[in-house]
């Protein structure tokens, strides 16, 4: 099994640890992390990695934003949006976006390991 590669975005840098730990501690690699869209699509289109985290309110260029650049960039994106519950609103526009799912902060750090380690075994099937 090839090891899946994780870019997390998010403007706290206390997030972008926290998700980076639960990331690490399922099995995944982190392939970069940014603090705006703009440093996302960047490093998205320099890594190429398996799964993206993307905060939605963030300076530069929004989770939205991103998400529609990223998904131009690459159709097959998966990107699941982190968000504060109230951005719930937004999140409708971000799945007709292309993001596959999200996650409403604050997350218990167990439910966010069961997502990656969910999301790493459905990578694995044919």
């Amino acid at each position: 099994m090839a090891t899946k590669r994780l870019l997390i975005v998010d403007d706290a840098l206390f997030m972008r640890k926290r998700i980076r730990e639960i990331a690490e501690s399922a099995g995944w690699e982190i392939a970069g992390e940014a603090e705006d869209g703009e440093q996302a699509v960047a490093l998205y289109q320099q890594e190429n990695p398996d799964l993206v985290t993307l905060d939605i309110v963030m300076p530069k260029l929004d989770g939205v934003s991103a998400l529609k650049q990223l998904m131009q960039h690459d159709p097959q994106a998966r990107v699941v949006m982190v968000s504060a519950v109230n951005q719930r609103p937004k999140l409708a526009e971000c799945i007709q976006a292309g993001a596959i799912d999200f996650i409403v902060k604050p997350f218990e750090k167990a439910m966010l390991r069961e997502f990656f380690e969910k999301s790493l075994a459905a990578e694995d099937k044919p």
